[in-house]
């Protein structure tokens, strides 16, 4: 049951990611492929503040999210300057530099990571797996819920206004900078939030854990599930933690996966597997219209 409950537990953490991701690149465009970097930052942040500060755990969540989306923020000045393959070009550069500079700086534990990270209590007690399972449950929904939210206001449609079309957004009075800097910081707090929740329940984190190859599976699981809707982010990330558990004799080859998915999804896939104009999605709505119909009929 533990087990269960772990792989429940990463397929929280891995929606929360692949929703911040959502928002910057399937809602906003822009693309990032160093979305690990802000993972880490949000992890090292509250495991540096507990482990090295002695704060107390509730005391390093809000400061570990707030922390994470300034730097988002400021990774958003720079996208003022660059457009499409610069901009994945620097949040590449973005990946490698985070993971060195944790690695080779002793504050955060250098190549051997930091250790004895604390579970957040709740009574007094540190929260058990199970207790962890509902934590991380509740934080996945709450993103969910926010970013449902979020879309059904104005800065959803300044984000498409802008994914669209720049100069198009302009005219129409959306201010482009200031957007886009709202969608680095927005995704990268909820990054930074994933970060917390995995740096307290593994206990011990090291910078390998934020790697490039991160930023890939992260990005894999919003094209496969289809990147700009909540379904997509959300159903992706599942598959994608569960999944390789029963494919565990290819687990060498999974960067190898991951790029072919990536490649046979945009070739041939490119609204994901629920995305808005997938055939999966366009063939539930059709079942879904149909049982109307037949409902409207009976009565």
């Amino acid at each position: 049951m533990d087990y269960l409950m772990t792989l429940g537990i990463f397929a929280s953490i891995y929606t929360i990611l692949a929703i911040s991701l959502n928002i910057l690149t399937g809602y906003a465009g822009q693309v990032s492929l160093g979305h690990a970097a802000l993972f880490g930052v949000g992890a090292y942040t509250s495991a540096a503040l507990t482990v090295n500060l002695g704060f107390n755990y509730w005391a390093a969540l809000p400061l570990s999210i707030l922390i994470t989306a300034l730097v988002g923020a400021l990774i958003g000045l720079s996208s003022l300057r660059a457009h499409s393959d610069f901009l994945v070009l620097i949040t590449i550069g973005i990946n490698f530099v985070v993971v060195a500079l944790l690695k080779y700086t002793p504050f955060f534990g250098g190549p051997y990571g930091l250790l004895g990270i604390p579970r957040p209590s709740l009574f007094g007690e540190a929260m058990n797996t199970f207790e962890y399972f509902w934590y991380a449950v509740g934080w996945a929904s709450f993103t969910i819920l926010f970013v449902y939210w979020m879309s059904k206001k104005y800065i959803r449609t300044a984000f498409e206004a802008i994914k669209e079309d720049e100069e198009a957004a302009e005219a129409m009075t959306v201010s482009v900078p200031r957007f886009k800097i709202y969608a680095f910081a927005i995704s990268a707090a909820f990054a930074g939030l994933a970060g917390n929740l995995w740096a307290h329940y593994m206990g011990v984190i090291f910078p390998g854990n934020f790697s490039f190859d991160t930023s890939i599976e992260i990005m894999t699981m919003i094209v496969l599930g289809g990147i700009g809707t909540i379904r997509g982010a959300v159903f992706g990330a599942v598959l994608l933690v569960f999944l390789p558990e029963y494919l565990r004799f290819v687990s060498d080859y999974r960067m190898l996966i991951y790029g072919l998915i990536i490649v046979f999804t945009m070739l041939f896939i490119p609204s994901g597997l629920l995305g808005d104009n997938s055939i999966t999605w366009r063939w539930t709505r059709i079942f879904k219209k149909g049982d109307r119909v037949a409902k409207n009929n009976e009565n």
